[in-house]
């Protein structure tokens, strides 16, 4: 009995032996590593490493709600309006031997009804809002325009008169001297004001033939920021008919605007608190003074043309100027209101009468209640004035009011 026992527990432990060996050789699956997102603190909040890649991404983003009351004239105009605003923006950032190269995305969809609508029906427009990349110096795509400082900070909801960050098509490159100062020179799609002009014939448009050419200078301290910018806008017409001349073909003509931009932050008064100033001159390049083809007040209205045709059957360019300023100022860490205007007057010279030149001021606050991060619930109050310069026509103003609630993340 015991030589049995000893010779079973004998062969199962040669059993296990052999089996353990073979085991040995058998292929042995092990679990993938495991590729956590880490958070890239080099730019900032919100940017996490792309797995697998020294790319830095942030995903952001708007909801935007807003509601605008504004004057009517006539029982068939509308007095308000809704407007839904959708915003998805992608930030990529990497590290090279060159320097840092940046692509950023924002895509936007809007739908307007009544006074934000230019027809007053329902409106529908997704939007590319900016493309671009930037790589050293360099700037490519669709971003903000060189001619505006950006570190303004502009908060009013509707429009005053100075180059209000508008987003254009353009190639750049900015040079960095050192000690705050830079310089960029632009080229950038052309903005031009209407065509369409009661105080003479129409410049008809030709083919664009140069893009405009924009520059600035600028200094960023602890204090704030200055800039100064200057713009060249080509002016090119089709063959035109002047009475007792003929068709003829206008001579090219050049339009240029200037404009000094000034940002100061205000820490003694409260965290957050700035101040901001801009002053702009243009010479048949009205569209850097912030205006549509048309302003209007009231019933009161005037078309703003960068040029038109003269007596001589020759581009006469319109001529004007603005300044605008805001006060951005914080009650409480999560209360703050911005009071902002402006004053612009437009003249078209000699060549023609002053019944068409205009003078128009603008003068508007908000107050915006932040609760949490990243949420604004704000109303603002705007009140317009246009004075034509003509005896017979009489000056007139329009208010307007709009309730935003804003989430971005």
């Amino acid at each position: 009995m015991k030589l049995a026992k000893s010779l079973f527990l004998g062969s199962v432990a040669g059993l296990a032996a052999v089996v353990g060996a073979q085991a040995a050789d058998l292929p042995v699956a092990t679990a993938a590593p495991v590729e956590y997102v880490r958070v890239c603190s080099t730019h900032g909040a919100g940017f996490f490493y792309i797995p697998g890649t020294e790319t830095c991404l942030r995903i952001g983003g708007r909801a935007r709600a807003e509601y605008q009351y504004f004057e009517p004239l006539t029982r068939a105009d509308n007095a308000i309006g809704f407007r839904a605003r959708g915003r998805v923006q992608l930030d990529a950032r990497t590290p090279t031997a060159y320097g840092l190269l940046r692509t950023f995305v924002r895509l936007e969809i809007t739908r307007n009804t009544g006074v934000y609508s230019s027809n007053g029906t329902i409106s529908t427009s997704p939007d590319v809002a900016q493309a671009f990349i930037q790589f050293g110096g360099l700037t490519a795509g669709r971003v903000t325009s060189f001619f505006t400082n950006s570190d303004i900070a502009n908060e009013n909801f509707g429009t005053v008169r100075f180059y209000d960050f508008p987003d254009v098509n353009l190639l750049a490159y900015t040079f960095t001297f050192g000690n705050g100062f830079s310089g960029s020179i632009s080229l950038e799609e052309g903005i031009d004001a209407a065509t369409s002009f009661d105080g003479g014939p129409e410049l008809l448009e030709a083919g664009q033939r140069i893009p405009d050419v924009v520059a600035n200078l600028k200094y960023t301290g602890t204090w704030g920021s200055a800039q100064l910018s200057g713009a060249l806008h080509q002016l090119r017409s089709r063959v035109v008919a002047v009475p007792g001349v003929g068709g003829i073909i206008p001579d090219t003509e050049y339009g240029w605007a200037a404009s000094g931009q000034v940002a100061v932050n205000l820490p003694m008064l409260a965290e957050g608190d700035a101040l901001w100033f801009a002053a702009t001159y243009a010479d048949g390049a009205l569209g850097y003074l912030g205006f549509d083809p048309e302003v209007a007040a009231g019933t009161t209205s005037r078309a703003v043309v960068d040029a038109y045709i003269g007596a001589d059957g020759e581009i006469e360019t319109g001529r004007g100027w603005s300044v605008a300023a805001g006060l951005n100022h914080y009650w409480t860490p999560t209360i703050r209101q911005s009071v902002f205007g402006s004053y612009a007057r437009v003249e078209y010279g000699s060549d023609i009468t002053s019944d068409f030149d205009f003078n128009e001021w603008r003068l508007g606050s908000n107050v915006i209640w932040s609760p949490v991060s990243g949420l604004d619930i704000g109303v603002e109050v705007l009140y317009s004035n246009l004075d034509p310069r003509s005896p017979a026509t009489d000056e007139d103003d329009s208010w307007e009011g709009r309730l935003r609630i804003q989430r971005d993340f």
